[in-house]
């Protein structure tokens, strides 16, 4: 898994279209962004479930007279009419839609007269890569709203409950929907957070068995990866606690107790985030350690050769100088039979003799040997 690094290009964009002093409550869409796909689900008292796909607010609003308690979701922000139309039919206070149009928010909860308004990122690893989108959600006494970037989430088990009017979500308020919403964004993230671990675990291993320079910039790409996701998950864990321990009317007490559960999750995903983010820094001083060994050991076996072959090069180098034979003090041996088996066997004894030195010493053997070996 590899990072883009998608979230200077987007701030960037966003600049371009808001430029710093624009007027607040100001609604400007990207124009590259998806268009908006609205659906929504009406669910509680005595009508049975309904679920459509709508494309006027005239319809948005003959469905919320069959039903007491819908649930609204719009799948891009391409169109800032069609956001500020939604926002108007539900009241939802303009500035809480200009957040919703400026997608890089940090995780937060704001209060206002009759409605909540959350941030919370939801994971999108997609292709190799890792990013995080904003999902906005809007409750009210009888609604939700969520907004996202785009299709696809991970919201889909939270249908599936209502659509088979399974659990608490039917029987219970807008605020427990939102909980259900928020859990299961948080639990989106054990999966990332559980792959991010194995790949972890390989480069460790690779650091240690084969330590080569590509290592390093998975290291850094899988360290930015984790500083992506803990910028979503620590400002979550702040916003949670608030809905779990607030004072709005909007979130009722039995709710907050599972408030209080997510809240419990994402203090896990933190200690298993901070454990991986040590792991990632450590993983640096590994490789260092096992390249530093992997050349202690070339280091050795060429120092080994080096001292075999001093003496054996010293040896036939004298007999290699061609003094004159005929003077007495000029090397005999050259004249003797066994001369050339004589330097031979010298030759051997002193590399055997060196050899069996080194070894008793405890130089080299079996055990003097790492993974690093050459």
């Amino acid at each position: 898994m590899r990072i883009r690094r998608p979230r200077s290009k987007k701030l960037k964009r966003q600049l371009q279209l808001k430029p710093p002093g624009t007027a607040p409550e100001t609604l400007i869409a990207d124009p590259a962004a998806p268009k908006p796909r609205i659906t929504v689900i009406g669910y509680g008292g005595e009508s049975s479930h309904e679920e459509r796909e709508i494309a006027s607010i005239d319809e948005l609003r003959a469905f919320r007279a069959r039903h007491p308690r819908i649930w609204v979701n719009v799948d891009g922000l391409g169109d800032a009419d069609a956001i500020r139309h939604v926002g108007e039919f539900f009241g939802l206070h303009k500035l809480a839609l200009e957040d919703v149009l400026s997608t890089r928010q940090r995780p937060k909860v704001d209060l206002f007269a009759d409605h909540l308004f959350i941030v919370i990122r939801e994971p999108m690893p997609t292709d190799g890569h890792f990013d995080t989108d904003q999902v906005s959600i809007f409750l009210g006494e009888s609604f939700v709203v969520t907004f996202q970037e785009r299709q696809g989430d991970c919201l889909d088990p939270v249908r599936e409950r209502i659509r088979g009017s399974r659990g608490k979500t039917c029987s219970a308020g807008p605020d427990y929907l939102v909980y259900s919403i928020i859990d299961a964004v948080v639990d989106a993230y054990f999966p990332v957070l559980e792959a991010f671990g194995e790949k972890l675990e390989e480069l460790e291993d690779r650091a240690v068995d084969r330590p080569n320079a590509s290592i390093v910039h998975e290291i850094h790409a899988t360290k930015r990866e984790l500083l992506l996701i803990r910028r979503a998950i620590w400002p979550a864990r702040e916003s949670v606690g608030l809905l779990a321990r607030g004072d709005s009317s909007l979130i009722h007490p039995e709710t907050r107790v599972y408030m209080r559960d997510a809240y419990d999750h994402l203090v896990q995903l933190i200690d298993m985030l901070e454990n991986y983010r040590e792991l990632g820094s450590d993983l640096m001083d590994i490789y260092l350690s096992s390249q530093s060994h992997r050349l202690n050991e070339v280091m050795k076996v060429l120092t080994v050769i080096a001292t075999i072959f001093m003496p054996l090069s010293f040896i036939v180098g004298i007999y290699g100088m061609n003094f004159d034979t005929n003077h007495p003090l000029n090397m005999p041996e050259l004249h003797w039979k066994y001369g050339y088996l004589f330097v031979w066997a010298v030759i051997l004894i002193s590399g055997g003799g060196m050899l069996a030195w080194f070894y008793k010493r405890g130089w080299i053997g079996p055990g003097n040997w790492g993974p690093g070996r050459p």
